[in-house]
């Protein structure tokens, strides 16, 4: 009996804006593996449809009347840790996405981003990993670097969690807040990429983090990166992957 075909990814729009989510569904409606299941043009609806809905991932706009994105992503993964969401927004550098990050989000992307952008983010999400915008990732870890917030709870984090790593698995951390792509960390560490993506795993699963955005957030937090992202060897702007 063959295999049943695996089940299209279901996500929730939420943009107050009804021609932006009518754009987002024809996008979206077009993948064979990709079906909108509802919409909200606020926060509150965006909550609300979360809960009755259950969608694997939402496109969630950062402003919003009412209730912001920030807000309903703040709420939305208090209530449903494994929620998916992707925060999007007009501005390259928008203080309102980086603030969606912190408070749950897992990926960062503008609206104008290409169609196989936008698709790919989904995928990307839907299976556990992290999506940011590659024009905008490096200049928005270099412009908020220095003003990421310490968390309440960073002593705690710092005597445990961050001292059960291993000399390894600290580099690991370290290169990840750097913005090095898992190759770019295997060249680096003179290790295989494969060795390099269990380090991270297990990184991940000691610190607690949702995925690799809020591992770069933690490190900043903890002053373990400080000094922002390092530039490419050859000086030229590059795409960052954040692909567990």
């Amino acid at each position: 009996m063959p295999d049943s075909p695996p089940l299209p990814i279901r996500v929730l729009l939420v943009d107050d804006q009804h021609l932006i989510r009518l754009g987002f569904r024809m996008v979206l409606d077009a993948e064979p593996d990709i079906t909108v299941i509802g919409e909200a043009s606020d926060g509150f609806g965006a909550v609300r449809a979360v809960g009755e809905l259950a969608p694997d991932v939402v496109l969630m706009d950062v402003r919003m009347p009412r209730l912001d994105g920030i807000a309903a992503t703040a709420q939305i993964v208090q209530a449903h840790p494994d929620a998916r969401i992707i925060v999007l927004t007009t501005f390259d550098l928008d203080e309102y996405a980086f603030g969606a990050l912190r408070a749950g989000a897992s990926g960062f992307l503008l609206k104008d981003a290409h169609p196989q952008e936008l698709t790919a983010a989904i995928r990307a999400v839907h299976v556990g990993d992290a999506t940011l915008s590659p024009r905008v990732t490096r200049r928005m870890l270099e412009l908020f670097a220095d003003r990421v917030p310490r968390a309440e709870q960073e002593p705690v984090i710092a005597d445990t969690a961050v001292a059960e790593l291993t000399e390894r698995e600290t580099e690991v951390f370290r290169a990840i807040a750097e913005g090095l792509s898992n190759a770019e960390i295997a060249a680096t560490l003179f290790l295989s990429e494969s060795t390099v993506k269990t380090h991270v795993g297990r990184v991940l699963t000691k610190l607690g983090a949702r995925d690799r955005v809020h591992l770069v957030i933690l490190a900043y937090q903890l002053g373990i990166a400080t000094n922002g992202p390092r530039p490419p060897a050859d000086g030229k702007a590059r795409s960052v992957s954040w692909t567990r």
